[in-house]
């Protein structure tokens, strides 16, 4: 074992500045000789990534838990200080969801930043991420902090943290955490005011109705057409935060005919009904659609426990369809525009936002209502970077974002909220269920027709999954080998060109070899990018918060607007078969 690996267990298992039952457990590993479980646990400090600070409960540097939760505070706290040193007086907003150690974390961290002269306010109660990043702008915050691991297993936990924006931490703000993080060697230096102390001194208060009224009372202004018709909704928070926010939002919006899962209302961190508490995951929805099954509800949707990405499935005849991240994307664009146009309300120079690694589709949706189409890197703090810097005049020329999103399963429409919010998108899912029905349409139906105007898109997820200090080894030779060795041909398509957003630059294969065509106006990012001259595209990126690697498939093909249905289908065909050939000869690739 490296030395740096022990020292650092004996510390653990020592020093008084941790509780007993964390200096036993080290101390029982290295009695043990259990040099592996040693050297998960302390190989590296847990990292920010697109969605911050996440990893699994328990004791030691790689692990989530109270002392690295006020390591990162005490970081976040001395990056705040000197950020906005001229500024008499700091806050900070902080929320959590449902997850063990969730409301301990998140005053842990209330007590940090009380200790440092940073205000912190609290929510009384668990609220979800989009909630949290209204609060940091509703009180003028310089910073927020959500304690989530948004939709990982029952043993993760995170901590997510926020600029005054509201959106997500994003360069310089997140390198300069981390590296104070890293100077963080004893856990003796972190400054700790009880939670008592700080709300006597009046450096923590606790949030209560004024943050859920006003949050409300924006989200109502989303409403876009009244009158559609009466639709059932079965709904389902996955046992996390969106019980309260979802079911009131969609009083607002007129629906009460709303059935929430009995078995998974509550909140619950051992997540006990579900494998993977993901509204991307069929199996997580399976209670909500045998409930719909059972009421004959036209709508049922999920929410993670951090409430920021929404799971949409939709009655159909006699069965019930599963919409993808995409799909549900490109409907709810495609409905926000045509409303907003139809009553007028469409701004002069509208913006949709996507990411890179979610379908072209919204892009051509988009064009066709007028507004422009940006793309941004992976991760809604990107998407909600783009909307504050184009508002602040750092990228011109201006242009009013209406909505956009990503393909895993996240959208956002208005700019109140900065941060993927699948309370709003929950009930404008609702109000186009309702308006497509009163139309007799079906959301296949409506896609259908978006894939006469555009073309068919057809996108694929494959997710491999390597834990631990040898998966993240794997991993990183992955990337390696397809950057120094990237295939000029894939499925006997040639490849047209490689974007590189690690070097943020785009290469064109010209005789064989790849040669630097273009920049990527776009910062630094580990992903690698392949075209095809099909059109189809493969994507690959090491997730930024979780030990995986994710390879995205995207295919298209062209149709007619006349095209009779067997038409259409052939193409989806086309499409899906086309998917499993290249999911097939990139799995031989990487192996």
């Amino acid at each position: 074992m490296e030395g740096n690996i022990k020292s650092q267990a004996r510390y653990w298992s020592t020093s008084s500045v941790f509780d007993l039952e964390t200096r036993k457990e080290i101390q029982g590993l290295l009695d043990d000789g259990n040099d592996r479980e040693l050297s998960e646990r302390f190989y590296r400090d847990l990292e920010f990534g697109t969605g911050g600070m996440r990893g699994v409960l328990g004791a030691g540097t790689s692990r989530m838990n109270i002392y690295n939760v006020r390591k990162a505070t005490q970081a976040f706290a001395d990056h705040l200080n000197k950020a906005f040193a001229k500024k008499d007086s700091k806050s900070i907003a902080i929320s959590y969801d449902s997850r063990r150690f969730s409301r301990e974390f998140a005053e842990a961290s209330a007590e940090v930043m009380a200790a440092n002269g940073i205000k912190a306010y609290i929510t009384k109660e668990l609220r979800p991420t989009p909630m949290l990043s209204y609060m940091v702008r509703h009180f003028k915050c310089q910073g927020g902090i959500c304690i989530t691991a948004s939709h990982n297993p029952p043993d993760y936990n995170g901590y997510k943290v926020y600029w005054e924006t509201g959106g997500q931490i994003v360069p310089p703000h997140d390198k300069a955490i981390v590296s104070r993080y890293s100077e963080i060697s004893n856990y003796e230096e972190i400054k700790i005011m009880s939670f008592s102390k700080g709300l006597e001194a009046g450096l923590i208060q606790e949030v209560g109705r004024e943050l859920d009224d006003s949050y409300f009372e924006r989200l109502a202004t989303l409403k876009m057409r009244e009158g559609g018709a009466p639709i059932k909704i079965v709904f389902t928070p996955l046992h996390g935060t969106g019980t309260f926010p979802v079911e009131k939002g969609l009083s607002i919006f007129g629906f009460n005919d709303v059935t929430s899962v009995p078995e998974q209302k509550d909140p619950n961190g051992d997540f006990p009904t579900v494998k993977f508490p993901n509204p991307e995951d069929p199996e997580a929805l399976k209670m909500a659609i045998d409930l719909g099954r059972s009421q004959g509800a036209d709508l049922v949707m999920a929410t993670d426990p951090d409430t920021d990405r929404i799971g949409i499935v939709v009655k159909e005849g006699e069965d019930y369809t599963i919409l993808n991240g995409n799909q549900i994307g490109c409907l709810l664009v495609d409905y926000v525009l045509n409303a907003k146009k139809e009553a007028g309300t469409l701004p002069d120079n509208p913006l949709v936002i996507k990411t890179i690694v979610t379908t072209d589709l919204q892009e051509k949706i988009a064009r066709q209502y007028g507004a422009d189409c940006e793309e941004t890197l992976t991760g809604f703090k990107w998407i909600c970077q783009l909307i504050e810097d184009i508002e602040q005049g750092v990228v011109k020329p201006y242009r009013e974002y209406v909505c956009g999103g990503e393909e895993s399963y996240g959208f956002l429409a208005g700019s109140f909220v900065r941060d993927k919010d699948a309370v709003s998108a929950c009930c404008i899912a609702a109000e186009m269920v309702s308006y497509f029905k009163s139309k007799g349409l079906t959301c296949s139906q409506v896609l259908d027709q978006i894939y006469r105007r555009h073309g068919v898109y057809l996108e694929s997820l494959k997710t491999v999954t390597l834990p631990g200090m040898e998966g993240a080894e794997k991993i990183k030779a992955m990337m390696e080998d397809l950057r120094s060795k990237p295939p000029t041909e894939l499925d006997g398509i040639s490849v047209k060109s490689m974007r590189d957003l690690g070097s943020s630059q785009e290469y064109a294969l010209s005789s064989g070899q790849f040669q630097p065509s273009s920049a990527i106006p776009l910062p630094s990012s580990n992903v690698l990018q392949f075209i095809l001259e099909d059109g189809s595209k493969i994507s690959a990126r090491p997730s930024g918060t979780e030990p995986k690697i994710k390879f995205y498939f995207s295919v298209t093909k062209a149709v007619t607007e006349t095209a009779s249905d067997d038409e259409l289908q052939i193409a989806k065909d086309f499409c899906a078969q086309r998917i499993s050939q290249l999911e097939s000869t990139f799995d031989s690739m990487t192996k």
